[in-house]
């Protein structure tokens, strides 16, 4: 599939983007994000990239992935992640269900640039075909071994879960069986949701992982609180990426926005991005200082 973009600069205000993840590479941001003007519905187009060096102005789009002919999936492209590891760039991707994949999940491309082409790496979703799964994120253990840690969809299971699987080393497949870290009900901020056909259910969403500096092992991830999406925080409390997981008892951010990540600003600063309002088209990535403190993360004080 071919797809002609003209890039251009823009302001951060102007870019529609949902699960915003920043790459800081070669002295440049790298902005990635669900970036379909509906991912909701309809024909997928792709990921789209941008590019600067302020976290202000960017140039773009540049056509980060585009489905080639035959690709399995064409609906619903969310929440792309892209990790360096071993001398390449990973995207982990959720794709909506399409030919011979019968749900939703998490599938792993692979380019030799930042700004793509990202093609196909894993043989389809790396994620159980069986599970509606979403939001693979890459972690790296202490020996060196990848995993993925994704979540397990309320909308299959009610009490969305928060998982974990080992990858092979290429990381073209899971090693072995999913674990479950924690379902979303176990958190004490979290709220139950009520959807549009009136069914209650606890969400997850949007797990990434963090090792301070201090080498505690933080969890971040989404769900619900007073009817607006918001961002949480898990501890680690053996340091490893099977747990025990304990919560934070209050969110990191409440004001209807979620989907976070971390990374380091060029000038070294701990940044904090998710998108909101959670509504669309308007959703907006913004960028929150953020540091350590006492084995969590609070926002910068001003």
């Amino acid at each position: 599939m071919t797809n002609t973009v003209t890039t251009e600069r823009v302001d951060t205000e102007q870019i529609q983007v949902r699960d915003p993840y920043v790459l800081t590479h070669d002295g440049e941001y790298y902005l990635y994000g669900s970036t379909d003007p509906n991912i909701w519905r309809g024909q997928a187009t792709g990921f789209n990239v941008y590019r600067g060096t302020d976290l202000r102005t960017w140039t773009g789009p540049y056509p980060a992935f585009r489905p080639p002919e035959g690709f399995w999936s064409q609906t619903n492209y969310w929440a792309p992640e892209v990790h360096p590891y071993r001398d390449r760039f990973y995207m982990f991707a959720t794709f909506g269900p399409g030919r011979s994949v019968p749900r939703r999940g998490t599938a792993i491309l692979a380019s030799d640039s930042a700004v793509g082409p990202f093609v196909p790496h894993s043989d389809g979703p790396v994620t159980p075909r069986e599970w509606e799964c979403l939001d693979g994120t890459l972690h790296i253990d202490d020996d060196g071994a990848p995993w993925m840690v994704f979540c397990h969809e309320w909308k299959q299971i009610t009490d969305g879960e928060v998982c974990a699987v080992r990858l092979t080393d290429d990381l073209r497949a899971a090693h072995g069986d999913p674990v479950t870290l924690f379902a979303a009900s176990s958190a004490p901020w979290v709220e139950k949701l009520t959807t549009s056909k009136g069914e209650q259910a606890w969400v997850t969403d949007g797990p990434y992982l963090h090792r301070t500096t201090q080498g505690t092992l933080l969890m971040l991830w989404a769900s619900f609180r007073g009817g607006r999406y918001a961002q949480g925080i898990a501890v680690s409390d053996s340091g490893q990426i099977t747990g025990p997981w304990r919560h934070e008892p209050e969110p990191l951010y409440a004001s209807d926005g979620g989907h976070g990540m971390l990374f380091r600003t060029l000038q070294g600063e701990l940044m904090l991005t998710l998108h909101t309002p959670n509504r669309t088209p308007e959703e907006r990535a913004i960028f929150i200082p953020v540091e350590e403190h006492q084995g969590s993360l609070r926002v910068t004080p001003a």
